[in-house]
């Protein structure tokens, strides 16, 4: 059974991911709107019905907009911890509340659903609570971290063990520190539980890379403090310091913030 990886959305503006077969599939977070989730399936032939569950990462807005309607009108239960959820039903950005669709995961304990063995692991990040996802289907590994402030024990335990990983590269240093962020804002995002810049998410790629990691999608982008081109040129650079050659030892694609992925197949 080919297992497929489908970006919806990937920004500040909304995150929404899917893996899936022909049969089913799960969504990792949903803040964009529900008719964008179901238009973009639809486009790319991918049954919104098959849609088995939704995995939060974490309360903010911009993963969470349509986590609400997904569970309460569609019956698609909705996989978090129990903080998160509480963020998530506190939250404006969620205007349909969760009750019945509401299922509770418990960091670093695995849920079964399908082929699919999905593990939650703690990530360092000014939400309510937060977690990346370390996803099993048969030989295939992934592992996704889309908000995370530095990198812990924990996160490079995870990611070093995947083929697949969904990593955030969200700003440019210098980009942020010489933009029109106020002071505040730009602290935040630097801060141990911010966000992850093109540098360490270079660097942390070049310590963990190993022979079966075959594609890496740089998620979050910022709009204001990156560029896609400088994201891959910053992180390539770092890699082939370590003989390690884009194109040829693995993949890197830099996912679009508020448009669809290619639909990739994961082997």
């Amino acid at each position: 059974m080919k297992l497929k990886f489908l970006s919806l959305a990937s920004g500040s503006s909304g995150n929404c991911y899917y893996l899936g077969t022909e049969e089913y599939g799960i969504l990792i977070d949903a803040g964009i709107g529900i008719r964008t989730i179901k238009k973009e399936l639809k486009d790319l032939n991918i049954a919104f019905e098959n849609i088995i569950a939704l995995f939060i990462t974490h309360d903010h807005a911009d993963h969470i907009k349509s986590a609400g309607f997904l569970g309460e009108k569609y019956d698609i239960p909705v996989y978090s911890t129990e903080a998160v959820h509480t963020g998530m039903n506190k939250s404006y950005g969620m205007t349909q509340k969760i009750y019945q669709s509401k299922r509770i995961v418990i960091k670093e304990e695995t849920t079964k659903l399908n082929d699919f063995n999905i593990t939650p692991f703690e990530v360092p990040h000014d939400g309510t609570d937060n977690v990346g996802y370390f996803i099993e289907f048969g030989d295939i590994k992934i592992a996704v971290a889309t908000d995370l402030g530095h990198v812990t024990q924990t996160v490079r335990d995870y990611m070093s063990k995947a083929n697949y990983l969904i990593l955030e590269a969200n700003y440019d240093e210098e980009m942020l520190t010489q933009g029109s962020y106020p002071p505040h804002l730009k602290q935040r995002i630097l801060g141990y539980n911010g966000h992850l810049s093109n540098k360490e998410c270079a660097e942390f790629l070049a310590q963990i890379y190993h022979p079966d990691m075959k594609y890496v999608f740089l998620c979050h982008l910022s709009r204001d403090n990156n560029h896609p081109e400088l994201a891959l040129k910053t992180i390539e650079y770092r890699l082939l310091q370590n003989d390690i050659k884009v194109g040829k030892d693995l993949e890197i694609v830099a996912l679009k913030r508020n448009h669809p992925s290619d639909l990739y197949d994961l082997v």
